[in-house]
């Protein structure tokens, strides 16, 4: 057998198989489920995640956002509100109740949607836009701070969520 010094076998989930070999670059390269169903906007925003230096995976809608979640797990979740099956905020829901570390980023153009008080289990809520220099910085400073981006009371989404499970 070859040797690869700079390369990791990884396992894939809930299997025996063997992923194909990854660098040490892609191994440790954070990872990002973009749920959008506008074809056009989710290869822009994918392109510019690459070019920032994310794997980008990619899903149309909330049925397959929770399939790839399920097949591989993602450092952060950047995810529209208005799609066909169902919606961001019921994704959003699952997501947060299976995955709750998970940092979570609403992303849509209806400004309207923060005031929904079930957005509020997101980390960000960032309102489309032609300039995805806001974007991007949500981004950074999510995976940056491992998901622990607190709101403007000193309160994260994990501290929020852990208040809920703990008093019902």
């Amino acid at each position: 057998m070859k040797a690869y010094s700079d390369k990791v076998l990884v396992p894939a989930l809930e299997s025996r198989a063997i992923q194909p070999i990854l660098t040490q670059a892609e191994y440790s390269t954070q990872k990002i489920l973009l749920v959008e169903n506008e074809e056009a906007q989710c290869l822009l925003y994918e392109q510019e995640l690459n070019e920032e230096g994310y794997i980008v995976i990619r899903a149309r809608d909330g049925k397959e956002a929770l399939k790839r979640l399920e097949e591989s797990l993602c450092n952060l979740v950047i995810l529209d509100i208005m799609m066909p099956e169902m919606d961001g905020i019921e994704v959003l829901g699952k997501i947060v109740s299976r995955y709750k570390k998970m940092p979570v980023i609403l992303h849509t153009a209806y400004a309207h949607y923060k005031n929904d008080f079930m957005t509020w289990l997101a980390d960000a809520f960032v309102v489309k836009s032609s300039d995805l220099s806001v974007l991007k910085k949500t981004v950074k400073e999510l995976l940056g701070k491992n998901g622990e981006e607190k709101d403007g009371r000193g309160v994260s989404a994990q501290e929020i969520r852990g208040f809920y499970e703990t008093n019902p």
